[in-house]
């Protein structure tokens, strides 16, 4: 079982930033892959940006240029930068890990982006 919390998520006017934290219960090396998702109100929940073990990162077309994802493998931490953030980026996020095909889900953190 890994446990996910995520963190850092809060209002923020258009164009400002964020940093969401992602702290899991066991070292990134034994994670098959590491995820950020996202689910606006109304709408199914899709993939943000993701990094395989030993992989490249992957991010969706619509944040490409303003999020970035960190690893902190001394603190099993995951973190995902975001800039020039728009009101279509409000949305709950959510951290999300692989391992042995098995899916781990973190409860969430929501991101407001209004003025």
């Amino acid at each position: 079982q890994v446990h996910l919390v995520e963190s850092g998520g809060g209002l923020v006017q258009p164009g400002g930033s964020l940093r969401l934290s992602c702290a899991a219960s066991e070292t990134f090396y034994s994670l098959d892959l590491m995820a950020w998702y996202r689910q606006a109100p109304g709408k199914e929940r899709e993939l943000v940006a993701s990094f395989r073990r030993w992989g490249s990162t992957h991010y969706v077309d619509s944040v490409k240029g303003r999020f970035a994802i960190s690893k902190d493998y001394a603190k099993n931490t995951m973190y995902l930068q975001m800039n020039s953030l728009k009101a279509e980026d409000t949305a709950v996020y959510y951290c999300n890990a692989v391992k042995n095909t098995v899916d781990y889900w973190g409860e969430g953190t929501l991101v407001t982006v209004s003025s």
